[in-house]
């Protein structure tokens, strides 16, 4: 039986990620994954985002953002463990 237990990471992506739909990529990603939280431009160029789901969920989640969607080009990607805060739901802001 897998492990359904929640975890959570940040993610902090940068590249050329702004203006690539890379937060609407994101946001698709995440549902088809089960995972929920957030994603948002940073003004220094870069992408931010919190997922929140099974840990092999979160995974590809991190995967997924060391490419980003076909127009992105992602040159440094920091991932951070945090604890789950229970969030629903996976938005852009």
């Amino acid at each position: 039986m897998p492990d359904l237990a929640l975890a959570r990471v940040r993610v902090v992506v940068r590249g050329r990620v702004q203006g690539v739909f890379f937060r609407d990529a994101c946001r698709e990603e995440a549902k088809a994954a089960g995972v929920s939280g957030w994603v948002s431009n940073r003004i220094d160029g870069s992408v931010e985002a919190a997922f929140e789901g099974p840990p092999a969920a979160l995974e590809r989640m991190v995967t997924w953002c060391r490419h980003g969607p076909p127009r992105a080009r992602v040159d440094d990607i920091d991932v951070h463990p945090e604890a789950p805060i229970g969030e629903a739901g996976f938005r852009i802001r």
